[in-house]
């Protein structure tokens, strides 16, 4: 009976944080500081200060000497180097000129220009508002409806979350303590899928009202020729890193300097890069890094106080008494994250349940890796549904005359064609695990 005791008093403070936790996030304290508060002082009570002190010391100086975190600002600035060289602009152009003559043809044009573009950009809010000013008046101008070519567009910018390099992969496996590569893998199946049915969400909508998508006259193959040749740099560096990466050729932090390289280069040589545009670049990336080392340390911060509170055990314990098979838990949780999505920002809902969800993934025998595939589905999903939709607000911010109501009402069948992809991931881990298996 005695060694009861101090569980339960472990359990009554991991509440306790927990709802500490979400009244500082509600309060508009920034998401580390908040873990970071809520961690120490859980830790302190339990393990008393001198232990707290000393994790508040020796997480950060571990983090901060991380190698696989170090690909962040690498990543961050290949995509703020892509930008400026106009990499987004000739994507969109190849897309267009070979699919623009088709019914819907701008649509699935701006589908694969996002995907392509989202392979050497690391932000899908940065995807979303780039192409918001490469697609949109040319889908305006060629009479397509609002609804549809915001939504279309939205769907593009989530879909960046799946295709490596995600910054939001990486800072799942920096938490989960997976191999970045490994996950990368993982998600090449996922992201085709995704693609299809984003593609086929647009064929059922043109199909089922055509008049949101006019026919538009072929571009002579001259025309295609030249903004092929356009493009060429963006797709040599697209299969020098990525052939460079998944040949074994690079590693992931080497590719991420790859990359970064090449984009400046191109930049330069093009004449869209001044140091205006460096100094701009290099302190967004800095800003965005410095954000999400705080969010980082946070995490591992937290998860020390979630751990000792022995909040992941009693979650196990609750799990194991249910009479549900563990696919029915695994869609419990998913519904758990969407409702979650719907108040707080999915990135942020993600890395303050990790602590205590990746327990019980890994008692239900599920695979860490193919969890965070899932994860990183949940968070494109958040990033587009109602009702806060953080792509939905950059667009209306783009495309002030586009009210909130018409873009949700344009990435609904975009919301569907993901909840499908889900139930598919969830149903089949195979999906995402044959391929690492494979190789």
């Amino acid at each position: 009976m005695l060694s009861k005791g101090p569980s339960v008093s472990a359990l009554a403070i991991g509440g306790l944080g927990l709802v500490a936790l979400f009244a500082l996030i509600f309060a508009q304290i920034p998401i580390g500081f908040a873990m970071i508060i809520v961690g120490i002082t859980g830790y302190a009570l339990q393990a008393g200060w001198g232990p707290a002190l000393t994790l508040l010391a020796s997480e950060p100086s571990g983090l901060l000497s991380s190698v696989d975190l170090a690909t962040v600002p690498l990543f961050l600035l290949m995509g703020t180097f892509a930008t400026a060289a106009g990499f987004s602009t000739d994507i969109y152009n190849v897309a267009a000129s070979f699919l623009g003559h088709r019914r819907g043809g701008l649509a699935y044009a701006t589908i694969g220009g996002c995907a392509a573009f989202g392979a050497v950009c690391g932000s899908s809010t940065a995807t979303a508002a780039t192409f918001a000013k490469a697609a949109l008046p040319e889908m305006r101008k060629r009479g397509y409806a609002d609804a549809f070519s915001t939504g279309t567009i939205a769907a593009g910018g989530a879909l960046k979350s799946l295709i490596p390099p995600s910054i939001v992969m990486i800072l799942y496996c920096i938490v989960a303590k997976a191999f970045i590569f490994d996950l990368f893998i993982a998600a090449l199946v996922p992201a085709l899928l995704a693609i299809t049915l984003n593609l086929i969400a647009i064929a059922v909508q043109v199909r089922l009202q055509p008049g949101i998508a006019p026919l538009a006259a072929r571009i002579p193959w001259d025309e295609r020729l030249a903004a092929l040749k356009r493009a060429a740099p963006v797709l040599l560096l697209l299969v020098s890193v990525f052939a460079g990466l998944y040949s074994g050729v690079f590693t992931v932090n080497e590719a991420a300097s790859v990359a970064a390289v090449l984009s400046l280069v191109f930049a330069l040589v093009r004449g869209k890069m001044r140091w205006a545009n460096v100094w701009v670049g290099v302190r967004e990336s800095a800003s965005a890094t410095a954000m999400i080392y705080v969010i980082i340390i946070g995490a591992s911060v937290f998860t020390y106080f979630i751990t000792l509170a022995r909040v992941p055990q009693a979650l196990i314990d609750l799990i194991g008494h249910l009479n549900m098979p563990p696919v029915a838990i695994i869609f419990v949780l998913l519904l758990a994250y969407l409702i979650l999505g719907a108040v707080f920002d999915e990135i942020a809902a993600m890395l303050i349940t990790l602590p205590f969800v990746l327990p019980v993934i890994e008692q239900l025998g599920y695979d860490v890796v193919w969890w965070g595939i899932v994860n990183v589905v949940v968070i494109e999903l958040g990033m587009i549904i109602p009702p806060i939709g953080i792509i939905v607000f950059v667009l209306h911010g783009l495309a002030p005359d586009v009210p909130l109501r018409t873009i949700y009402r344009g990435v609904m069948p975009f919301i569907v064609a993901d909840l499908v992809l889900l139930a598919l991931l969830t149903l089949f881990p195979a999906i995402s695990l044959w391929l690492p298996a494979l190789l």
